[in-house]
């Protein structure tokens, strides 16, 4: 389970620490027509490292503040490992 506060149209993609009680990342993708949550659901598959069908956005489909399931996690990014 991971909680998310999302920044689109930044100039890369990144994780940036705690914003509050949940994790801030930035996208570059506009937040029009889910371009943005298909984007970030890519990434977060990329960094974890596990196809793009086991990360499940479950809340915030039209809010900066998300909450993704991944299942089975292959690798957990280093931003990450420092905040837990």
């Amino acid at each position: 389970m991971l909680r998310l506060h999302v920044q689109p149209r930044a100039s890369r993609d990144e994780f940036c620490g705690l914003y509050g009680d949940s994790l801030k990342v930035r996208i570059t993708a506009p937040p029009a027509d889910g371009k943005a949550n298909q984007h970030l659901r890519k990434y977060l598959a990329k960094v974890f490292q596990v196809p793009a069908s086991r990360v499940n956005l479950l809340r915030g489909a039209s809010s900066r503040s998300k909450q993704f399931s991944i299942e089975n996690p292959q690798q957990l990014p280093e931003t990450i490992q420092a905040q837990t």
